[in-house]
């Protein structure tokens, strides 16, 4: 599955809604998506339009135009029987370290996060 999004929206510690990270867009055809974590939680959860699914061991590769989310196949239901999500972003560089930090938090102990910003 593949998404286009001007830009990625996060937030690493929200103080107002019990320090949630949460990091969202919208596509460019209206969908919306939106991966957010407690840091008391065990799981994180991701939303796909309305339907939020609570899921473990999430695989997130973020560069400079590219947020690649990736399940397990069990769990394809989450990304509407994909097993991927790709969502190509045109998210300015400046904001691009509070988007890495926000999914370090969200992938913390739940999940895997690979940079390719370098």
């Amino acid at each position: 599955m593949q998404m286009t999004t001007p830009h990625l929206i996060a937030n690493p510690c929200d103080d107002e809604e019990d320090n949630m990270a949460m990091l969202c867009c919208h596509s460019d055809k209206g969908e919306m998506f939106l991966m957010s974590r407690y840091p008391d939680e065990d799981e994180l959860e991701i939303t796909l339009e309305d339907e939020p699914n609570t899921l473990e061991g999430v695989k997130v590769t973020l560069s400079r135009t590219r947020l690649l989310i990736e399940v397990a196949p069990s769990d394809a239901d989450a990304l509407n029987g994909d097993d991927h999500l790709e969502i190509l972003h045109s998210t300015h560089a400046d904001e691009l370290a509070e988007i890495e930090q926000t999914l370090k938090n969200i992938l913390d102990g739940t999940g895997t996060y690979i940079s390719e910003l370098n």
